[in-house]
């Protein structure tokens, strides 16, 4: 039996070529960084140094899964394989990032606290040194990833996104929301932060005396990461447990619907990707009118981007 040429879901596909390539960009400049740092923090002694370094390496793996990511959305992009696209591809991989910032918070939080039972002497001007380099390779990459910034200081404008989205029926007009570049974006930017609370400790401890605010960065850098890593954790596991479109706007659809006088026997509305939903509705018209007639009835709610209707005349 012969499957029909059905039109494929383009929109729905997860794919981005200039985002791949910013991506190995900073994979490239993290891994370097990494090596650098890792060397420097365990021949200075320092934790907040050797914390950034690992910090890193587990960041250069992050970023490997996101390009994997990339190019797995590509090789598939028009397989066929996914009834819906690969909308969720680069949804997982944020979310695959979220567990590993999450590891990350723990391992610096553990090991900091094993710096304030066992604290060891440390080489402030070399440390202070490294660290600093390492700050400024997180800056180039914030700006190689500088287009998709506002993603992650705005969970408000997100929030905002979806309420206009349910609620005033409008189409979208910003692209899609790269979860898998966000999360590369959060990862240089908790490296970034970790740099720049070693730094604030190498050289208060060096000028000051307060050897005992090394590790404390550490605690205070993995509190931070731990609130970004379940804010990302939240955004991407709806996506993929295929969550609901919101009470309000299907209240208005069915309302809609029962305008019509039709029983609503089925309803299902679900998102297939950070931006698409899906709608599969069974209903009940006593006028057997056409599934078509009950689109072009609920052309207004164009967030719905794939809708199937079912109409049962008895």
């Amino acid at each position: 039996m012969k499957i029909p040429d059905c039109k494929k879901l383009e929109t729905f596909s997860y794919f981005d070529a200039e985002n791949e390539k910013k991506t190995r960009y900073v994979l490239a400049l993290t891994f370097v960084t990494m090596v650098l740092e890792i060397g420097a923090g365990s021949i200075y002694g320092s934790m907040a140094l050797l914390a950034d370094g690992w910090h890193m390496g587990i960041h250069a793996a992050a970023f490997c899964i996101t390009l994997f990511t990339y190019r797995y959305a590509r090789k598939h992009k028009n397989s066929g394989e996914y009834s819906y696209g690969t909308g969720k591809v680069g949804v997982l991989g944020g979310y695959t990032s979220a567990l590993i910032l999450g590891i990350v918070a723990l391992g610096m939080a553990l090991e900091s606290v094993d710096r304030f039972v066992n604290p060891v002497a440390i080489e402030f001007n070399e440390a202070i040194t490294v660290a600093v380099i390492g700050l400024i390779v997180n800056a180039l990459s914030m700006v190689l990833l500088q287009d998709h910034s506002h993603h992650h200081h705005g969970h408000e404008h997100h929030e905002h996104h979806e309420h206009d989205e349910h609620n005033n029926h409008q189409p979208h007009q910003h692209g899609h929301h790269d979860h898998n570049l966000k999360a590369a974006y959060i990862h240089v930017l908790t490296d970034a932060l970790t740099s720049v609370l070693a730094i604030g400790a190498l050289i208060m401890g060096k000028y000051v005396g307060w050897i005992w605010l090394d590790p404390m960065m550490g605690v205070i850098g993995s509190i931070v990461i731990s609130k970004w890593a379940w804010g990302l954790m939240k955004q991407t596991a709806p996506v993929l447990l295929d969550k609901a479109i919101d009470p309000q706007y299907e209240m208005k659809l069915v309302a809609k619907l029962e305008a019509e006088e039709v029983t609503i026997q089925d309803m299902h509305i679900w998102k297939v990707s950070a931006d698409h939903f899906c709608a599969t509705l069974t209903l009940h018209d006593a006028q057997a009118r056409t599934p078509a007639y009950f689109k072009q009835c609920l052309q207004e709610f164009d967030t719905i981007e794939h809708l199937v209707i079912e109409v049962n005349p008895n």
